[in-house]
């Protein structure tokens, strides 16, 4: 087709991700390919396919006697969240799929130099935001969605079954305010520049 652009180099295959997390605040990249800053740790090995971002504006529309489409459309609100299954268990992992809670050292009793851990959710208005960050390597392209404050905002449901590893189901909904982005996208894409 005449004026039709076509560029094989801007299709992205995700051929490595990775999902960071941080104490809201934290200091975040500040470029696609910097060493990630202190205080970010990785969730580690995740599910081959599990990884979604959404992004999600709701609309309200006019309808007006004189026309059969909407006369006017607006947006109410926005929403976006980050899925992704943990394959590996741990004490960050944990926190961070359950919203937040407590780990103690506990002795068994009757036993010397042996230390078992207890875990403990949350309690009703005690789960903790965390900043996030996914990564997403495609050859020398790298993208990184950034999320300043998330949130765990589902319930939390892992399958133990004999012939399968048991994940841990991260479901961060992203947090906003006024002062600053909800989320945003930093990149060393060259197709990203705009032309001029």
């Amino acid at each position: 087709m005449a004026g039709e652009i076509t560029n094989a180099t801007q299709i992205v295959v995700p051929a490595r991700t990775r999902v960071w997390l941080a104490v809201v605040g934290t200091t975040a990249p500040t470029d696609a390919t910097a060493t990630m800053p202190e205080g970010w740790y990785s969730v580690g090995l995740t599910t081959e396919d599990s990884l979604k971002f959404n992004e999600e504006p709701q609309f309200e529309t006019v309808k007006s006697a004189q026309t059969d489409f909407p006369s006017r459309t607006f947006q109410t609100s926005d929403s976006a969240t980050i899925e992704v299954d943990l394959q590996q268990w741990n004490a960050k992992n944990f926190k961070a799929v359950f919203g937040g809670g407590t780990i103690s050292e506990i002795v068994p009793e009757g036993a010397t130099g042996v230390k078992h851990y207890k875990f403990a959710p949350p309690r009703i208005g005690g789960r903790t935001e965390v900043a996030a960050m996914i990564e997403v390597t495609d050859g020398a392209k790298v993208y990184r969605y950034i999320i300043p404050r998330a949130m765990q905002m589902e319930g939390v449901q892992t399958d133990l079954q004999k012939a399968k590893e048991a994940v841990l189901p991260l479901r961060l909904a992203v947090q906003g305010g006024d002062d600053s982005d909800a989320w945003y996208l930093i990149t060393n894409d060259p197709a990203f520049a705009e032309a001029a």
